[in-house]
C-alpha cells in the first residue's frame, strides 16, 4: 500500500465533496449499488487489505486536461514512470502535440493522455487472457501483466494507444490510476507532478476549481464513440483551422464549420511519390500473421472443397478421395496448419502460456478464435487418422470427425475475421476483410488440390477445370472487395484516409503489382476453366500469381494499416522515428527509448550462427529468450 507522508502539498490531495448521478453518456456514476456486497469489502492491494478510507472509492473517476495550461515539460510522464519503474521505451503517459498557423502567430497544442479508464473498455473485452478487470473501486481499467501472454490485441482495439506491449518482457502493461494512491486521498502521480496544473483529477464530470469547460474531445485526441472514454478537457485559446501532426503519420486536424470541431483528414507530407518499399513491406514484424493467416485459411479452403464435394456428390471431387492423391494432401495439409499454429505461438511474448488463450471465450474474439481453429486441427487429424483405415464404422466415425474439423471450421473463421473489425483501425475495418480471407481460402485451398493432384498424377480435364475455376471464383471474390474497398477509402476521411495515401505512395508499385497478379490469375484462371489447358504448366504459372498476390496482399494488410492514436512527436510515439531508428541501429541504445522486438526480430537461424561463439550460460540464455520468452 502506498504510504502517505505527514506534510503532502494541497495540491496533492482528492477533493470531491459532491458529484453528479450520471456521467453524460448516461451511465451512473456510482460503480456499484448502494446495497452491493462489494462496498463492505476491503479492497486489496498488493496483497494487502485496506479499510474504506476514501468516501468516492465506489465512483467513476477520471482524469482532466486544460490543454491552455500544459508547457510539454513531460513531468507528468517522468513522475509515471518513476512511479511504476518502467524501462525508457515504455511510458504510460506521454505527451504529444499538433501545430498550425503561420509566422508570427503559431499555435501549439499539447496533450497528454495515458489510459482513459473507459466505460466500454475493449482492450477488457478483446483480451484472450482475461488481463483486464474493470473495477468496482474507482471505475479503474487494471491489468495484470503476469496474466498476460504477450498477443498485443489489446494495443489494436485500443483506440488511444494506452495498453503498452514490452518487446524485452514479451508482455503488456498500463497505467493503473495509481489506486493505492487514491485510496489514501492522493491524487495519482502524474497529476501531483504537473508544473502547470494542466492535469487534474477526480470523480468524472466534477469541473476542478478555477476551471469552466469539460469537453470530450480536442484537437488531435481520438474519437470517443468506441469507448467512451473517461477524459475532459479544457482547450478555450483559440486555433487555426488546420492544426497538424508532427509526426509521420499523413493525418492534420481541420475545423469544421458547421459542427465547430476539429476533424482528421489527410495531410500527404510525403508527397505523391509511388515507391516499392519491398524490405519494409515483407519485413514486417507481423509476418508470423501473414504464415498463419495465408496457411490456415488455405487448409481450410481445401479441406471444406474436398469435404463437401464428396458430401454433396461432386464427383471429380468423391473421386479425389479415392485416388492416391488423396493421404499425401491430407498430411500437407496437417503440416501446413501445424506450421501456422506454430508460427503465431512463437509470435506470442510468452509462447509457453499459449493455453491462456481460452481464457475469454465469453468476449474475446481471439479467444473464441483459437478456439474455433483448434477444434478444427483437432478434427483434420482425426479425420486424417482414420483416413488410413477402410471399414465401413470407421469411415462413419471419419465423416463425424469431418464435420467437428468444419464446424470449427465455421466458427474459428468467423471470429478469424471478426476480431479484424477493430473500429480504431479504420483499414481493417471493412467487409472487404472477410472477402480477402474467403478469397484467399478458396483460391490457395483449390490451388493446393490442383498440385497434389498433378505430384501424383491425379489430375484430369474435369478435375482440373473444376478446380481452375474455383480458384477463379476465390480471386474473382476478393478482387470485388479489394475495388469496394478502393472505392470506400478514397471517400473516407480520419485514418482510413491515412491508409489509402500510404497504400497509392509509400507501397504504390506493390500495390498495383498485386492488383496487376490478382486479375492476371483471375484471367488464367477463368480461361483454364472454358478450354481444356489444365496440364502441368498453365498450373505451375497460376500458382506462382496467386501465391505472389496473396502473399504481397497479405503483407499490404497489416503493413498498410493505421491506427487511430495521439499525435507523437518523440521518439518511440514517432513511427518514422521508430523505424529510422531499427534502420540505423538507434534501436539497440536502450537511451534513445526504442527496442527491437527481440521475440519478433530474433530469428533461429541468427540463433544457430552465433552459438558456437558463445559460452554455455550465454547459449542457454538465448534459447530461453527465443523459446521462453
Amino acid at each position: 500500500m502506498f504510504k502517505r507522508r505527514e506534510n503532502e502539498p494541497d495540491y496533492a490531495l482528492l477533493k470531491d465533496p459532491e458529484s453528479k448521478p450520471q456521467n453524460r453518456y448516461g451511465k451512473p456514476i456510482e460503480t456499484v449499488p448502494e446495497n452491493d456486497p462489494r462496498r463492505r469489502q476491503d479492497f486489496v492491494i498488493n496483497d494487502e487489505p485496506q479499510e474504506p478510507l476514501n468516501p468516492n472509492r465506489y465512483k467513476q473517476h477520471g482524469f482532466f486536461f486544460t490543454a491552455d495550461n500544459c508547457i510539454a515539460c513531460h513531468a507528468c510522464e517522468a513522475a509515471c514512470s518513476e512511479k511504476n519503474d518502467n524501462p525508457a521505451h515504455l511510458a504510460f503517459r506521454s505527451v504529444g502535440f499538433v501545430e498550425g498557423g503561420s509566422y508570427p502567430d503559431y499555435r501549439r497544442i499539447n496533450i497528454s493522455m495515458a489510459c482513459n479508464h473507459c466505460d466500454n473498455p475493449v482492450c477488457l473485452k478483446g483480451c484472450p487472457t482475461r488481463a483486464y478487470t474493470k473495477f468496482a473501486e474507482y471505475g479503474a481499467v487494471l491489468q495484470d501483466p503476469d496474466i498476460c501472454f504477450g498477443c498485443g490485441y489489446c494495443t489494436w482495439v485500443c483506440p488511444y494507444n494506452a495498453p503498452q506491449l514490452d518487446p524485452v518482457k514479451g508482455q503488456v502493461s498500463k497505467c493503473n490510476m495509481c489506486v493505492d494512491r487514491l485510496e489514501v486521498g492522493l491524487k495519482p502521480a502524474c497529476v501531483s507532478a504537473c508544473l502547470g496544473k494542466a492535469l487534474e483529477f477526480g470523480v468524472i464530470e466534477n469541473i476542478p476549481e478555477g476551471r469552466e469547460q469539460a469537453k470530450t474531445e480536442i484537437p488531435g485526441f481520438p474519437r470517443t464513440d468506441i469507448t467512451h472514454p473517461n477524459i475532459r478537457f479544457q482547450q478555450k485559446r483559440t486555433l487555426p483551422r488546420d492544426m497538424q501532426r508532427v509526426d509521420s503519420t499523413p493525418l492534420k486536424y481541420h475545423k469544421d464549420d458547421e459542427e465547430g470541431k476539429f476533424k482528421p483528414v489527410l495531410d500527404p507530407k510525403q508527397g505523391f511519390e509511388r515507391k516499392w518499399s519491398l524490405k519494409k513491406l515483407l519485413g514486417s514484424h507481423e509476418n508470423a500473421h501473414i504464415a498463419f493467416t495465408l496457411s490456415a485459411q488455405a487448409v481450410m479452403g481445401a479441406f471444406t472443397l474436398l469435404i463437401l464435394g464428396g458430401w454433396f456428390g461432386v464427383q471429380p471431387l468423391a473421386d479425389y478421395q479415392e485416388s492416391r492423391a488423396f493421404t499425401p494432401l491430407l498430411l500437407l495439409m496437417m503440416a501446413l496448419m501445424g506450421f501456422g499454429m506454430f508460427k503465431l505461438n512463437m509470435h506470442l511474448g510468452k509462447p509457453h502460456r499459449f493455453y491462456r488463450g481460452f481464457y475469454n471465450l465469453r468476449m474475446s474474439p481471439v479467444s473464441r478464435e483459437i478456439a474455433g481453429v483448434t477444434l478444427f486441427f483437432i478434427g483434420l487429424g482425426g479425420f486424417t487418422l482414420l483416413s488410413f483405415f477402410h471399414a465401413s464404422w470407421i469411415r462413419g466415425l471419419a465423416n463425424l470427425m469431418a464435420a467437428v474439423a468444419l464446424f470449427g471450421l465455421a466458427f474459428g473463421g468467423y471470429y478469424m475475421y471478426k476480431l479484424y473489425r477493430i473500429p480504431a483501425r479504420p483499414y481493417w475495418d471493412h467487409w472487404h476483410t472477410g472477402a480477402s480471407f474467403i478469397g484467399t481460402g478458396l483460391a490457395l485451398g483449390a490451388l493446393m488440390l490442383a498440385v497434389v493432384a498433378l505430384v501424383f498424377g491425379e489430375m484430369n480435364g474435369i478435375l482440373g477445370r473444376l478446380l481452375a475455376g474455383a480458384i477463379g471464383l476465390g480471386l474473382l471474390l476478393e478482387g470485388m472487395g479489394l475495388y469496394r474497398h478502393y472505392r470506400d477509402l478514397g471517400h473516407s476521411e480520419s485514418e482510413a484516409a491515412a491508409s489509402f495515401y500510404e497504400q497509392g505512395t509509400t507501397y504504390g508499385r506493390s500495390y498495383w503489382l498485386r492488383n496487376l497478379l490478382l486479375v492476371s490469375g483471375m484471367g488464367l484462371a477463368a480461361f483454364m476453366t472454358i478450354s481444356s489447358a489444365t496440364g502441368v504448366l498453365p498450373f505451375i504459372l497460376l500458382a506462382i500469381l496467386v501465391l505472389a498476390s496473396a502473399i504481397l496482399g497479405r503483407a499490404m494488410f497489416y503493413v498498410m494499416v493505421i491506427p487511430t492514436t495521439m499525435p507523437g512527436a518523440f521518439f518511440w510515439k514517432n513511427r518514422g522515428f521508430v523505424e529510422h531508428a531499427r534502420e540505423t541501429g538507434l534501436a539497440d541504445m536502450p537511451q534513445m527509448g526504442v527496442v527491437r522486438e527481440r521475440h519478433h526480430a530474433f530469428k533461429l537461424g541468427e540463433l544457430l550462427q552465433t552459438v558456437r561463439q558463445t559460452s554455455l550460460k550465454d547459449k542457454l540464455d538465448q534459447f530461453k529468450r527465443v523459446f521462453i520468452g
